[in-house]
């Protein structure tokens, strides 16, 4: 099977936190919102009905054990959350680049936050994304039990890779919510990321009505250049052992790089961040 079939029937899973990362290319800049009644119940004063992970063995953590190569990342500073002092520093950061901030104080609060934030009928998409996993909301949107109209996986239930590439690129990248992680997010509120095929930064930097980025506070780094290092030194080598484990690959490639300097001023409240005081992702 080519490598180009091989990345299609595996693409599924793609993108992420999981970034896909060889070569550095010229950073991108790029640059909400109705509530649903039936999200209505303040977070705080419900049970979170959050579903259990599924995808363990290619956390971070999982891939450690089962992937010798990546053992000498099992102590990296990156996977370790931030102090609170520059857990605000971000969040203030990005607060006055305006995008707007959701702060959950674990996977459970950030599970029901993120749910509250998307509207009954909403189009629904997702880079892949560990973190995403982690906090459950990949299999309850699998799972079809809310209001939204799952676009992630009506893509996956075409088989046909071309047909399938197609779907991606007409409706997985144009949903009115697109969600996803980032690699870095600095002191200083901006936000970074790498992906192979273009499906997420598409989405993230035009295409999608709404994003919402969900991020553990293990992704904040003091600047732009540390955004980098994070990405190429910590991101690059996780998410290799995650394309060995998944697609036989030897290893993953950063082709596309972007970094969110600001919202959009003709649509501010477009990027949303659900910021979480755990370590989540890569």
């Amino acid at each position: 099977m080519s490598f180009n079939a091989l990345r299609r029937q595996a693409f599924g899973l793609m993108n992420s936190s999981a970034l896909v990362l060889p070569v550095r290319a010229a950073p991108a800049i790029a640059a909400t919102s109705l509530r649903s009644s039936f999200f209505s119940t303040s977070t705080s004063d419900r049970q979170s009905t959050r579903p259990k992970n599924t995808f363990e063995d290619v956390t971070f953590e999982g891939l450690i054990k089962s992937d010798p190569q990546l053992a000498p990342y099992s102590t990296s500073k990156y996977r370790n959350a931030v102090s609170d002092e520059r857990f605000e520093k971000a969040k203030n950061g990005l607060e006055a680049r305006g995008f707007k901030v959701h702060v959950a104080k674990d996977k459970d609060d950030a599970f029901e936050k993120l749910k509250s934030l998307i509207p009954a009928g909403s189009t629904v998409n997702s880079a892949h994304s560990t973190t995403l996993e982690e906090i459950g909301y990949i299999n309850y949107l699998m799972e079809n039990n809310h209001p939204w109209n799952n676009i992630r996986g009506t893509i996956l239930k075409e088989k046909d890779p071309a047909k399938q590439d197609e779907l991606r690129r007409k409706l997985g990248t144009t949903v009115d919510y697109f969600l996803t992680s980032m690699s870095a997010i600095t002191e200083n509120g901006e936000m970074a990321h790498g992906d192979f095929s273009g499906t997420k930064v598409g989405g993230v930097a035009y295409g999608a009505g709404n994003v919402i980025v969900v991020s553990g506070s293990n992704k904040i780094v003091k600047d732009e250049a540390e955004a980098w290092n994070r990405i190429e030194q910590h991101c690059l080598p996780g998410v290799s052992a995650f394309s060995r484990k998944a697609y036989k690959m030897p290893s993953s490639y950063i082709t596309h790089y972007e970094v969110l300097r600001q919202a959009n001023p003709t649509n501010p409240g477009r990027i949303q961040v659900v910021l979480i005081k755990e370590a989540l992702g890569y």
